[in-house]
């Protein structure tokens, strides 16, 4: 160098070669501005691509597998105007890109134009998608109705953060569930740490449908029985009608549930009506247990405890009681 020293990239610098790339090049120029093959051999093969990706390094036509290296003021000056210009065309494109987009934003969101206010939405995951899209963060008022058993631990897993930011944002939740889940453990963990910070639930033991409510401006129901087939209707007189009419009325009907692990008496006494009216039309447990969303494990407690209400040793003796009964009621 001539009297001073040539400043380098300050420390917060973003580096264009590695450390090891910038040791193989100079090794070329030390040794008469090329590899021989023998070098090019037992250099790393991550630090040649980079220099032959730059260009800093390039084939020797007079000895074949040989590299020479290219002088980098030549290749900064090229290099520096094509990646300029390519960076310009990037962040043109990133301006653009929402306008460009804006008229299939809007065909995705909008509803289908067959279906009038009515939009039909095809597939689990696609329909999963929408869904999530309307539970984020920004929603205000969230009604729900979610018939059958538990649902996985996993996934109530999954859900519990965005539940909980969604509530942080000052929103109003309900969500009705089926009596069954208040003997899910994990289900129960759920429901205590959002009831904790405002979320609403209740349990209802009788027969509905799925439904889903988000600021009342759009409601979701199912269209196949299973649920690969759902309708996204944005008709307010509709989605007034399913709030007051199905929701309301469920709600009112349906009992508190927080989590607590004990479970109140008229659940018990319905769920077992259930069991006893399932039982004396000839179903099977298995196939009990899974309509109400409960294990088998917990089936065979609820029938080994109205045995012994009944005073009966066995299931035969248990359904002849109940068949001789007019009409079967547990307290």
């Amino acid at each position: 160098m001539s009297g001073q020293e040539h400043a380098g990239p300050g420390p917060s610098a973003s580096r264009i070669l590695s450390e090891d790339a910038r040791k193989l090049y100079l090794q070329a120029v030390n040794e008469t501005g090329r590899l021989t093959q023998d070098a090019v051999s037992a250099a790393g093969s991550l630090a040649l691509e980079e220099l032959l990706d730059l260009g800093l390094l390039i084939p020797d036509s007079e000895e074949p597998g040989a590299l020479l290296a290219a002088d980098p003021a030549q290749l900064a000056s090229s290099l520096s105007s094509a990646w300029q210009r390519q960076a310009l065309d990037l962040l043109s494109k990133a301006v653009s890109l929402p306008a460009d987009l804006n008229e299939l934003s809007e065909a995705f969101h909008a509803p289908d134009t067959t279906g009038g206010s009515v939009e039909y939405v095809h597939g689990k995951a696609l329909i999963n998608q929408r869904l999530q899209q309307s539970a984020a963060p920004g929603v205000m008022e969230g009604l729900s109705m979610q018939p059958g058993g538990p649902r996985p631990a996993e996934m109530l897993t999954s859900f519990l953060e965005r539940d909980l930011e969604i509530l942080r944002h000052g929103a109003s939740m309900r969500t009705i569930y089926h009596a069954s889940t208040r003997y899910h453990q994990p289900t129960r963990d759920y429901v205590a740490q959002l009831t904790a910070e405002g979320w609403q639930f209740r349990t209802l033991d009788e027969p509905y449908a799925r439904l889903i409510i988000v600021d009342r401006r759009v409601a979701v129901i199912p269209v196949a029985s299973d649920y690969s087939q759902a309708a996204f209707i944005h008709d307010p007189a509709v989605i007034s009608f399913l709030i007051e009419e199905v929701f309301e009325r469920s709600w009112g009907r349906a009992l508190e549930f927080d989590g607590n692990r004990a479970v109140p008496h008229q659940v018990v006494s319905r769920l077992r009506q259930t069991i006893i009216d399932l039982m004396l039309s000839g179903t099977n447990h298995r196939a009990i247990a899974r309509r109400l969303g409960i294990s088998e494990r917990t089936l065979a407690r609820h029938i080994a405890e109205m045995r012994e209400e009944y005073n009966v040793d066995s299931l035969f003796q248990l359904g002849y009681v109940l068949g001789r009964s007019p009409k079967a009621e547990v307290d």
